[in-house]
């Protein structure tokens, strides 16, 4: 039987990583896996796009299941409590807050262009060679070498609790699952309310 479409969703995580690699200003591109999921569960008042369309979630499967590279075992109670969910996505919005700060500086010529990538929000490493269009606003730029330092980092910690618990453990976590859960649980109470 033919898979459907949206499994082979991991291509496009794969292949977002590596354009990155090479051009930083694919990196823009990263800001649909922001934008579709709240668009998503914010009309449907589901978690479809976590379920079946995010293409980081399945290439964790794939590198964990199908590659058996993870040790498939249960993550620490600490981890998947509210706690941790709750405090990591706000952090992480600290963290994206800070980066739109830092390109919002640049933008006002306060600060000129960091072309590296800050990995777990503290190792800076020079990505200079990925940034080979000129004639583009520096802030442009700015924007994409911070969201791509956002999405490395993410992937960084979805590859390290992938070998180390379940291959989708990132999942449990994942600031845009944690948003979108919290969009979908007002959705279902707006709905208790005005029946």
């Amino acid at each position: 039987m033919k898979k459907p479409w949206y499994e082979y969703m991991w291509i496009v995580s794969a292949l977002y990583l590596t354009l990155g690699f090479f051009n930083i200003l694919f990196a823009w591109l990263g800001m649909l896996c922001f934008i579709i999921p709240l668009v998503i569960s914010a009309v449907k008042g589901s978690k479809s796009y976590c379920n079946k369309y995010c293409g980081r979630g399945q290439l964790f499967s794939l590198l964990g299941k199908k590659f058996a590279l993870s040790r498939n075992k249960p993550m620490p109670r600490w981890m998947v409590s509210k706690w941790f969910r709750y405090g990591f996505l706000t952090f992480f919005m600290i963290m994206f807050l800070q980066m739109i700060f830092i390109t919002y500086l640049v933008f006002k010529d306060v600060r000129g262009l960091s072309e590296t990538v800050k990995l777990l929000w503290t190792f800076k490493i020079p990505w200079g060679w990925a940034h080979k269009v000129t004639g583009i606003p520096a802030w442009i730029s700015q924007f994409a070498f911070g969201f791509y330092s956002v999405m490395m980092t993410s992937s960084i910690l979805g590859i390290i609790t992938m070998l180390l618990f379940k291959p989708r453990s990132w999942c449990i976590y994942c600031p845009m699952g944690t948003m979108t859960q919290l969009i979908c649980k007002f959705q279902i109470t707006k709905k208790e309310q005005n029946q």
